[in-house]
């Protein structure tokens, strides 16, 4: 597994959720997968998945992966116009602490440009334009960082710290889909959240909840 530059979080790092889905592809499987990332996952550099752990060359543990809970709540959808609206008032194209990021970036013309606007009740919305190459790991990144913006603030980064996703189908390139996040609860430093893909159909394509960190 190598999680390649242009699909990078923070600068220097994988972004968590597309990294999640590498590894919970690796691990394999048909129900829901759970990725607790331990460190950044590293750029451009070989992974091997042993016993449930993501290593480095050095041996040194990037991520653990299991089997998840069932995962049966879902965050509701929204129509596109309404999830356009939201995105229009995505604070992080103001103030973003990660704005070279694959998912969510505002520099990144060439990501998928995911931009999680709020909605009443700790929801965020955001229109998806699946890319023209479509995996798993599209998925999982999709629902990365809408979850992470139904807590993030000015002044207040967070970093995905462990997400649990089941990918129901994937979008077909170009298919415009909205994503649906919510927060959960926030306990000290963890937030934790909930995230729904939905096709242009309406369809449910993928659900996760995540623990999110604050750093």
């Amino acid at each position: 597994m190598i999680i390649e530059a242009r699909f990078n979080g923070p600068a220097g790092s994988g972004n968590g959720g597309w990294s999640a889905g590498v590894f919970a592809g690796a691990f394999g499987g048909d129900g829901p997968v759970e990725v607790t990332l331990r460190r950044p996952p590293p750029l451009d550099t070989p992974l091997a998945l042993v016993d449930g752990e993501v290593r480095d060359p050095a041996g040194e543990v990037v991520a653990q992966v299991r089997p998840a809970e069932p995962l049966d709540e879902v965050v509701p959808p929204v129509d596109l116009a309404t999830a356009r609206a939201a995105s229009a008032a995505y604070p992080g194209l103001v103030d973003h602490p990660f704005p070279s990021c694959y998912v969510c970036g505002p520099q990144r013309t060439d990501g998928l440009r995911i931009f999680p606007g709020p909605l009443p009740g700790g929801r965020t919305a955001a229109p998806v334009r699946a890319p023209e190459q479509v995996s798993a790991a599209t998925v999982w990144a999709a629902l990365d960082c809408p979850g992470g913006w139904a807590v993030i603030g000015a002044g207040r980064p967070y970093l995905l710290g462990r997400i649990a996703a089941l990918v129901e189908a994937l979008p077909r390139p170009g298919d415009e889909c909205v994503v649906t996040g919510a927060v959960v609860g926030i306990e000290g430093r963890k937030a934790q959240v909930r995230t729904s893909l939905y096709g242009p159909d309406g369809v449910l394509l993928g659900r996760a909840r995540a623990t999110w960190i604050a750093v």
